[in-house]
């Protein structure tokens, strides 16, 4: 494996930092309504970026001090337009973590997460990084598929990232003459090569898992606990899958599906109990979440 740690992809221009904490706050919040920002220093934190609109297409050059980003919410609404986002790391390091999975992304590498499940951005030092918003229509994927891809990191080192990544590349470098609608076809043609190799990955992540089934299915419980319809029915439909299907896999494990769902919550009660950032809660107040 190459050790990319130290090395960062040469793309010309940076976005000037202008930004505190606040103001980048307010900007990213612009854009992504639903995040929460934090930073280990308010005071040292810089951030800018450059960005690009080609139709439902958009395009951020961030360059940024180190802050976490958060979005704990889960959008259900049938009216709602699903988002993707696709990070390319250009320089630093982006640690990512969705659906239960977690990856840290090194300069060259790249990543699919969605703006309408819980999701987590850490970034510990200085970092750029390209990422691309887009409807999540534009993958031609079900859901259960785009479930399976988020979070896994693709590089231009293995499999077809090699054909990938540098097509990404090629947009971070020619960020500042994207325009019109040759830029449009060709942010497409990159996306679409996109689902090949993410489909790829997802795969090669199955092969190193012997219950997948079970695995995407805990991942979507822990995103939707506070659900008070959360069950096998809604967990089945989702990943488009029978009842018996769903409940053979969770037997796989020596569980039940009503049985695991009961216990996280019990486990989220205590954690929260315990949490000295809840004490001014009731226990009905949080128990009810």
């Amino acid at each position: 494996m190459t050790d990319h740690q130290d090395i960062s992809i040469d793309i010309g221009s940076v976005p000037v930092r202008d930004q505190d904490f606040w103001a980048w706050s307010q900007s990213a919040r612009s854009f992504f309504p639903n995040i929460e920002l934090t930073t280990p220093d308010r005071n040292a934190f810089r951030a800018g970026q450059d960005f690009i609109a080609l139709g439902e297409v958009q395009l951020f050059d961030m360059y940024t001090g180190p802050h976490t980003v958060q979005q704990n919410e889960v959008m259900t609404s049938s009216t709602e337009q699903h988002l993707c986002k696709l990070s390319l790391q250009l320089s630093g390091v982006t640690h990512l973590t969705q659906d239960g999975r977690y990856c840290a992304l090194q300069p060259g590498d790249l990543a699919l997460y969605v703006a309408h499940r819980p999701y987590t951005l850490h970034y510990i030092d200085d970092q750029r990084s390209l990422i691309i918003q887009f409807p999540q229509e534009l993958l031609h994927l079900v859901h259960q598929q785009v479930a399976q891809v988020t979070a896994l990191p693709v590089n231009a080192h293995t499999g077809l990232g090699r054909v990938a990544v540098p097509l990404f590349e090629q947009l971070a470098i020619n960020f500042s003459i994207l325009q019109g609608p040759h830029a449009m076809r060709l942010v497409r043609s990159a996306l679409e090569m996109l689902v090949t190799v993410l489909l790829e990955a997802s795969r090669d992540n199955e092969d190193n898992q012997d219950n997948p089934l079970f695995s995407q299915a805990v991942a979507f419980i822990d995103d939707h606990l506070h659900d008070p319809q959360l069950g096998p029915q809604n967990i089945a439909d989702y990943f488009y899958v029978s009842l018996r299907q769903l409940h053979g896999k969770f037997s796989e494990e020596n569980q039940t599906i009503s049985a695991y769902i009961r216990n996280e919550r019990m486990r989220r009660i205590r954690n929260d109990l315990a949490d000295p950032t809840h004490r001014d809660e009731t226990v009905q107040t949080i128990s009810s979440r």
